[in-house]
């Protein structure tokens, strides 16, 4: 884990076992407990062609908006005919997606649990396996609907959270379920052209009572993922967390004034991506350059399997 400190510059090279540390009691810890649903399916149009269908958000019981690949776009009404007897037909488009319908008696959920494969990322080339069900996940992970893991979770593990808790560091959970357009690299000449798929986030109220009395206690709002930095910071006002259900796609870029995360842990990002930019935007764009040309010739691993960055304003807590 490299650690970074905004204020100095000064960049430390750590193990993730002394994350716990680096809190102080009276933090508050946020996590994204969204969960990596089974999303990817293959098939065939009825006319004969191949297609692959990577459901990007269920928006009703048996009814899905997804990207589909073919050699041929499929028009309003064409029917696929999926893996493991699925008959779908594509009722339309909305923001460059396909707007699928499942037929039967199964929702979505249950049919990608009976027949989908794991939407690893595009850069793990081999195909999905049985444990990736479990692998590609979080240990906290509870609410189906992503499709893609907030991968700065995955260092976690249950002894470590135990230690951050015994910290006196509060633990709060919100949901977004991250969507394919996470990888999407950013192709626009200029940033502001560039569009974000919206993505479904829920946070509770008491999430936001908790995050609020730990502003009002002086402690730090630390975020774990890009996924809880856009969630945050799509529903505070006025400094207030305020609860709610609904999408966002607000891409954070450098210059952008953060109101609710004071600290972030993230992992290394693919170049030209919205992640990096995020991140670019939270610690500046200089000292981000430089943290990530120190991890490239430490021999960091960069992507969702990768190493963890610490990014915070310079403190020595529990040292």
């Amino acid at each position: 884990m490299l650690c970074v400190e905004t204020g100095s510059g000064r960049l430390t090279d750590r193990e993730f076992r002394d994350f716990p540390a680096l809190l102080n009691p009276g933090d508050v810890l946020v996590l994204n407990d969204t969960r990596v649903i089974p999303a990817r399916l293959h098939g065939y149009k009825a006319s004969g062609g191949k297609v692959e269908v990577l459901v990007e958000r269920i928006t009703a019981p048996q009814e899905v908006l997804a990207h589909v690949r073919a050699s041929k776009s499929p028009t309003a009404g064409t029917r696929l005919q999926l893996e493991g007897d699925i008959d779908a037909v594509v009722t339309g488009r909305s923001d460059g997606l396909f707007m699928l319908r499942f037929e039967g008696e199964e929702d979505v959920l249950t049919l990608l649990d009976r027949c989908g494969h794991m939407p690893l990322p595009p850069y793990i080339t081999r195909l999905d396996e049985q444990g990736d069900r479990d692998r590609y996940q979080t240990v906290y992970a509870a609410r189906p609907g992503a499709v893609a893991a907030p991968t700065a979770g995955l260092h976690f593990d249950e002894k470590i959270m135990q230690t951050i808790r015994d910290r006196g560091v509060d633990v709060v959970f919100i949901t977004l379920h991250v969507g394919a357009g996470t990888f999407q690299p950013v192709r626009a000449e200029r940033l502001e052209d560039h569009v974000m798929h919206f993505e479904h986030y829920e946070i509770s109220r008491e999430t936001c009572d908790r995050i609020n009395a730990a502003r009002q206690r002086g402690g730090r709002v630390v975020a774990v993922g890009t996924t809880v930095v856009r969630t945050l910071e799509s529903t505070t006002q006025d400094g207030v967390q305020q609860p709610g259900a609904g999408e966002t796609n607000l891409f954070i870029t450098p210059g952008y004034r953060f109101r609710a995360v004071d600290a972030l842990l993230t992992n290394f990002h693919l170049p030209e991506s919205t992640l990096l930019m995020l991140v670019c935007a939270f610690a500046g764009y200089e000292l981000a350059l430089a943290a990530y040309q120190h991890a490239i010739r430490e021999g960091y691993l960069f992507y969702s399997y990768g190493d963890a960055m610490f990014i915070a304003a310079d403190q020595s807590p529990g040292e």
